[in-house]
């Protein structure tokens, strides 16, 4: 008979708002089951980032964390250091916990977004748009800037600094920009019916759509980019691999 664990050694968990169907939560609570590791994971919802230094004071156990929307900018302050990669993005998903107890942020859904990109990128796919500007856009135009690939921001506002809003899209610009980003929730269930309002009347065969959003697994997004023959990815695999990431940071230290 496999011997089970016996207690909870150390705990990991999520930040963020309005997360019960995280990710996260499922993948490693099935992988410590999987490998028989004797770690929780858990979800902590907080209205208010200003709430984060109750969780740590509350489990004092806590061995790691992964941060979504909307606190992946937010949560800055409240560490005490930033790996390089976190710093030029101006964002983190991963904190470490340190054996001295500081908290180090990291950003891991670059190598995610970067890893799960690639297999796609064909030579035709040199301007892209990203659609958000939110913490996880900081992740991608990261990547995009490493990989010499030119990109326009697009946010319902706009900024006067060179972002654009949805209204300044035309069909022509689309066609000029054959990597399309959404670093939007727009989609995501249960409002599956939701996309990014652009005009995809210029999308081609030659586009690739790649959405940040995994649940639906096929988002209206990508149904409106393979209707036009382009190809069309959600974000499932850049999680995976961002997750597995975090886990490589968290693991020498517990």
């Amino acid at each position: 008979m496999d011997k089970k664990p016996e207690k909870n050694v150390h705990r990991f968990g999520l930040i963020g708002r309005k997360i019960d169907y995280s990710f996260s939560r499922k993948f490693f609570s099935d992988k410590f089951e999987r490998e028989q590791l004797p770690y929780s994971y858990e979800n902590f919802d907080l209205d208010r980032i200003e709430e984060f230094p109750e969780v740590l004071n509350k489990y004092p156990d806590l061995k790691g964390l992964n941060v979504t929307i909307p606190y992946k900018e937010a949560i800055i302050p409240f560490l005490d250091e930033l790996h390089i990669t976190a710093k030029k993005i101006g964002a983190v998903n991963t904190i470490k916990f340190t054996k001295t107890g500081r908290l180090k942020g990291y950003n891991t859904d670059a190598y995610g977004f970067r890893k799960s990109l690639e297999p796609y990128l064909k030579s035709h796919h040199r301007k892209a748009l990203i659609l958000g500007t939110g913490g996880a856009s900081k992740a991608i135009t990261y990547v995009l800037q490493r990989k010499k690939i030119e990109f326009q921001l697009v946010s319902r506002k706009g900024s006067g600094k060179g972002i654009l809003n949805y209204q300044e899209l035309d069909p022509e610009l689309i066609r000029d920009h054959k990597l399309i980003i959404n670093c939007t929730p727009l989609g995501t269930f249960p409002d599956i019916h939701d996309c990014p309002d652009i005009p995809y009347s210029g999308l081609t065969d030659k586009h690739l759509l790649y959405d940040l959003v995994y649940n639906p697994v096929k988002t209206t997004f990508m149904e409106r980019g393979l209707t036009s023959g382009a190809q069309a990815y959600n974000g499932l695999r850049m999680l995976e691999l961002q997750a597995l990431k975090a886990w490589a940071i968290w693991m020498p230290e517990n």
